[in-house]
């Protein structure tokens, strides 16, 4: 009642032209519906085209056929709920699992290129054009007890960190080819609705102008997390505050996550994020042990990077010191980016290192005496790190400072955001829809939920394959 004028109209409005505005929007053009993306930046691409755009997916793809890997449903979905924690959503997970070779294929037939390889290291992410590897916690306690491990991230085939862009130009593409109507330097500001809460549309404000827009059939938010905004994050998640850098870009503000709340949906999980950090490559640092304040062991040390991050964080004092053997840093000044420097040396006994770490007195050597003695049986029998990895610690030693603020590197995003039915639709407190309103990716809480078992791959993953449930629903949504 508050609008004397509409200035646009058009079936669908989406608001972030990343990775999953793009494929909601490639989805909806192509069952029929006119499509607008109003972009805050002056181009498309958000978080997406920033990351290395790895898609964690399996179930059995054309590249695990391929490398001759056997992937089902149920391993992957088994492992996605137990990643996900207490506060795993199982009809998100089990789409988003069924869905996933499906998906892959869809991402094949838009011209996204995957090379029928595996690329079998412990790394961050394959910097080759190799397209598979294990990019989570698949292979460590307590994951591989419940399902049998499989490499499910797929990488673009490109060399280096170029993934992102390189997805977002084709995503960006084939939204153009098929008429999608997109605006930049578009900064939405808030939604309208009716008396009865249903959505109609937006304020947008384009050249200093606010346009109103009514949709037809929805408007989906997509503008990402909240990792850029400093108050939310002290409200919602203040343990991310203690990390060090931001993984995301400039519009992770909220905003979209704020506009939903506005009309009465609920976000969920807001307390939770990424976080990690990256002590591999090189791999033979895993070798080592991680210890805390009290000179304790606190994870098994071949759990996912961001695995190890989440726990760094939870740990007294925050003090985390990473001790390997001497000869298993040879490589670690050129080939590592966690940039923790060095903090002790021991040539002759464990207590020099203890000493000069400042640990309780025989603490870490009894830690260590604990592990020796149990790693030259090939077991962990306190965390279960696998027996690959079970090297006993022998003089000479070193160690690394992993204390947050003494250098190494803590990156985070959020994970939080509105409550969502699988098809995207907007869910209220008391679980009702909130017609009219859609939301993906990170401005939605997917299918990941906690950086505890977070896998690399999941969020592009999540949010194309999200933005592409929620593309459909809006398209085949009845005209208002």
């Amino acid at each position: 009642t508050d609008i004397e004028r509409w200035d646009m109209e058009t079936d669908v409005a989406i608001v972030g032209f990343g990775g999953a505005g793009a494929c909601a929007a490639i989805e909806a053009a192509d069952l029929g519906a006119e499509v607008t993306v109003f972009e805050l930046a002056s181009s498309g691409g958000g978080s997406t085209a920033l990351s290395s755009a790895e898609i964690y997916m399996g179930g059995g793809t054309r590249v695990q056929q391929a490398c001759g890997l056997q992937d089902s449903v149920e391993d992957m979905y088994n492992y996605l709920m137990l990643a996900a924690g207490p506060l795993a959503d199982a009809e998100k997970t089990r789409a988003y699992c069924e869905g996933s070779v499906a998906h892959f294929n869809w991402l094949v037939e838009l011209g996204a290129p995957y090379k029928d390889s595996i690329y079998n290291h412990r790394a961050l992410m394959a910097l080759s054009d190799d397209c598979l590897l294990y990019t989570g916690s698949e292979k460590a306690w307590p994951f591989v007890d419940h399902a049998k491990p499989c490499p499910r991230g797929h990488n673009l085939q490109i060399e280096g960190d170029n993934g992102g862009p390189l997805l977002m130009r084709i995503l960006t593409e084939n939204a153009n080819k098929r008429g999608v109507k997109a605006i930049y330097d578009a900064r939405a500001l808030t939604l309208i609705i009716d008396e009865r809460q249903r959505v109609h549309g937006l304020v947008v404000r384009i050249d200093q102008q606010e346009r109103f827009v009514r949709t037809r059939r929805g408007v989906l938010l997509a503008s990402g997390g909240f990792a850029m905004n400093q108050d939310m994050l002290r409200k919602y998640a203040p343990m991310l505050l203690a990390a060090t850098d931001v993984v995301g870009n400039p519009g992770d503000t909220g905003s979209g996550i704020q506009m939903g709340m506005s009309v009465g949906a609920a976000a969920i999980n807001m307390h939770d994020g990424f976080v990690s950090l990256p002590y591999y490559p090189p791999a033979e640092l895993t070798n080592g042990i991680l210890v805390n304040a009290q000179g304790q062991r606190f994870i098994n040390e071949d759990v996912y990077h961001g695995r190890i991050g989440y726990y760094c964080l939870q740990q007294p004092d925050r003090r985390i010191y990473l001790i390997a053997n001497a000869e298993d840093f040879t490589s670690y000044q050129k080939t590592n980016v966690v940039g923790a420097p060095f903090a002790g040396t021991a040539e002759e006994s464990v207590a020099e290192l203890e000493d000069e770490l400042q640990l309780p007195q025989f603490a870490l050597q009894n830690t260590i005496e604990v592990y020796n003695r149990n790693a030259r049986d090939g077991k962990d029998p306190l965390f279960h790190k696998s027996a690959e990895w079970l090297k006993p610690l022998e003089l000479p030693l070193a160690a690394i400072d992993c204390t947050r603020g003494n250098g190494a590197l803590y990156p985070f995003f959020t994970l939080g955001g509105l409550d969502t039915l699988p098809s995207g639709e907007v869910l209220r407190v008391d679980g009702s829809i909130v017609e009219g309103l859609y939301a993906a990716g990170r401005t939605a809480c997917g299918v990941p939920r906690t950086g505890a078992g977070y896998s690399s791959g999941i969020s592009v993953g999540d949010a194309t394959f999200s933005g592409r449930m929620a593309g459909r629903a809006m398209a085949k949504a009845m005209p208002q």
